[in-house]
């Protein structure tokens, strides 16, 4: 159903009256709108915690939040509101029982952890691969060897790269291509001395 002009500003005069309620205002919106959802909203609850006792408690916490939002203006429509609230809820809840305090564990190395250091023998792998790499990169072209810098080692898009080179995207992707071919080629192809010889 489309709203005309004088039932926008019907809507829009009640939705302002109702904007800074009072402490009992409040309540009586709670009453009328909130209250009737608490059967669903427990269900819901229920259904997304490990443990139902703590359905109670998150329900307040959403109560809490829904009357802290509606003394400043009151939510409309109401359900979509609640249950997002509780939705947030649950994904904060989760994430803080995923967290370890750091405190928790004193000593790190009773827990027994393998640490991944390099040896001295992938070290001089990965600087023989970067060594590779600048070589590669130095045989690009000026234009070439920027845009691949900025979208591969930067993380740029195509259109923040085209935006500060002044050029198109299609002119970004393309560079971006023939720069990606002739890295790969650098670095996986057969040597050169190989392919002279065939």
């Amino acid at each position: 159903m489309a709203e005309t002009p004088d039932s926008q500003r019907e809507n829009e005069a009640v939705r302002a009256a109702r904007a800074g309620m009072n402490t009992a205002e409040v309540k009586a919106w709670f009453v009328r709108e909130v209250l009737p959802l608490e059967a669903a909203l427990m269900q819901y609850l229920h259904h997304n915690l490990a443990s139902g006792s703590d359905a109670a408690d998150l329900r307040q916490d959403v109560y809490v939040r829904v009357c802290e939002v509606a003394r400043k203006q009151p939510p409309d429509p109401v359900r979509p509101f609640v249950f997002t609230i509780a939705r947030n809820l649950l994904i904060d809840r989760m994430r803080r029982e995923q967290v370890v305090p750091i405190d928790a564990v004193s000593d790190l190395e009773a827990l027994n952890i393998a640490i991944d250091m390099p040896g001295p023998e992938r070290a001089v792998v990965a600087r023989d691969e970067l060594r590779r790499l600048q070589i590669a990169l130095d045989r690009l072209s000026p234009r070439c060897r920027e845009v691949v810098v900025l979208a591969r080692i930067e993380g740029l898009t195509g259109r923040a790269i085209a935006a500060r080179l002044g050029i198109s995207e299609p002119a970004v992707s393309q560079q971006l291509d023939n720069g990606m071919r002739a890295l790969a080629e650098v670095l996986y192809g057969e040597p050169s001395d190989l392919r002279r010889g065939n």
